[in-house]
């Protein structure tokens, strides 16, 4: 009886995989090496959807407004090196075993345990998508008026839905042929910017509001707002990285790790601090309108469309996961792209994004404790301590529903990081919340992996799970 069950489970995922082929997602199981085929420009170009965001122009804009430039840069700098180690392990990870995170984390929290990943790692894109959305509609709004804003939210959330319909190679096309476009307009932008009168008399990284300095609060509190997406963008990139090729694992993680993280604090919210100062504004759905017109209407449109084909990519990816763990409900990726979707458009429509701060606080708390967990669980415990298998393993037949190890080290971290971030610990740790969030997850990793001697990583040894992707 127990074998006809394996033998039921073993079809049941060849089926999911073959039906994954049709648009090259393997969304169930690891890419096989010989589809992985994609070189690390083409991956890194990818990534530059979200890069290039207009979201970082108002983070930059915002801070640099409320706390000065100089804090702003210096959080910048900050944020690429965090986030630029922290990617360049996990691209590596998912390069090395042809998997994202969702299943990279299966061994280290159980396939149930992983669940939860996926729940938060998939409400965390729709969540974006829904505040990136919103972005597109006061742009297209405030030049057109006429037109109401239930009606831009319902054609804006709609357009992303197929064009994301044939999976990772539609992607890399449509981010190819539109980053010319969004660069000319960048560079529109700040030619403009460029001899347009300064609201500031000095020059733009001197600006500082009166009564802040460099340092202190304000700098923390620039720092904690970085948090809020860090973690994202340390963990994205596993999504295309597990399609690599092989011979560029070494250039590939660090390019795919760190190109992404310079861009968007750096050159992103860069600009963006240097606009918000120069044109004493912070939303970017204001003033690149006002710097190019129709121009920065269409400006807008792009790179909000490009960061909202990955949104939905990724978290189609993460409903596919979490609802195949808890419930064996496998309709495909396009299913739930359309759900994603859908549920972005309600979010946009019901104001969700007015409480977009406590949401990103909580999610930056546990996306930066869960990147910190598999960085942890790589380095340390598989390769350092030899605890568990040197490999990964994502079939449910091979893993237990439950692993202490990865569970416990993300709820406690991400509970107590998330009071903190609240204000109810003080104010140094609600702005440094995340970072010690991550100390904490990367500590409890290591402990309850030697307190339970890894017993919960795998249930049953592979034997069909190639040399080369071995990470230990």
């Amino acid at each position: 009886m127990r074998s006809d069950i394996t033998a039921d489970q073993e079809l049941i995922e060849k089926k999911q995989n073959r039906g994954d082929e049709t648009t090259g997602d393997y969304t169930f199981d690891r890419v096989p090496r010989e589809e992985r085929k994609m070189g690390w420009l083409s991956i890194t170009n990818i990534t530059f959807g979200i890069a290039t965001a207009i979201f970082y122009f108002q983070m930059g804009s915002v801070m640099a407004l409320q706390f000065g430039a100089a804090n702003a840069i210096i959080s910048a700098i900050y944020a690429i090196i965090v986030a630029g180690i922290l990617g360049s392990i996990v691209v590596y990870l998912s390069a090395k075993s042809g998997m994202n995170v969702n299943l990279l984390s299966r061994g280290g929290f159980g396939y149930i345990g992983a669940s939860l990943t996926s729940l938060i790692y998939a409400s965390n894109f729709i969540m974006y998508c829904a505040f990136e959305g919103m972005i597109l509609v006061a742009a297209v709004h405030a030049y057109f008026p006429a037109i109401p804003m239930w009606l831009l939210i319902v054609v804006f959330g709609s357009v992303v839905i197929p064009l994301n319909w044939f999976g990772i190679k539609q992607l890399d096309k449509l981010q190819k042929w539109s980053l010319p476009v969004f660069a000319i307009f960048l560079i529109a932008a700040i030619v403009v910017a460029f001899n347009t009168t300064s609201e500031y008399d000095g020059s733009f990284w001197t600006y500082m509001p009166e009564g802040v300095q460099i340092g202190g609060t304000a700098l923390l509190l620039c720092i904690g707002m970085q948090h809020g997406i860090m973690g994202l963008t340390a963990l994205i990139a596993s999504d295309y990285a597990r399609f690599l090729r092989p011979k560029d694992l070494k250039v590939g993680s660090i390019a795919i790790g760190f190109i992404p993280q310079i861009f968007c604090f750096g050159v992103m919210g860069g600009l963006g601090i240097w606009f918000g100062v120069t044109l004493g504004e912070s939303n970017p759905g204001i003033y690149i309108v006002v710097l190019l017109g129709l121009g920065g209407v269409l400006f807008t449109m792009l790179t909000q469309i490009r960061i909202n084909i990955t949104n939905i990519y990724s978290s189609s990816l993460s409903l596919s996961s979490f609802f195949e763990n808890m419930f064996g409900f496998t309709p495909g990726r396009r299913f739930w792209v359309v759900v994603a979707g859908v549920v972005a458009m309600i979010l946009m429509l019901g104001g969700i994004v007015d409480h977009l701060d406590t949401a990103m606080t909580f999610q930056g708390v546990a996306l930066m404790s869960w990147a910190s967990i598999l960085v942890t669980d790589a380095l340390v415990v598989k390769k350092w301590l030899k605890i568990g298998p040197g490999y990964y393993e994502s079939r449910q037949k091979n893993l237990y529903k439950w692993n202490p190890v990865g569970v416990v080290a993300l709820m406690v971290p991400t509970a107590i990081g998330t009071i903190a971030a609240l204000g109810y610990m003080g104010a140094f740790l609600q702005s440094t919340a995340a970072f010690f969030a991550l100390i904490l997850a990367s500590i409890l990793t290591v402990v309850l992996a030697i307190a339970t001697k890894g017993r919960y990583y795998i249930r049953k040894e592979a034997t069909d799970i190639p040399k080369e992707d071995w990470i230990a």
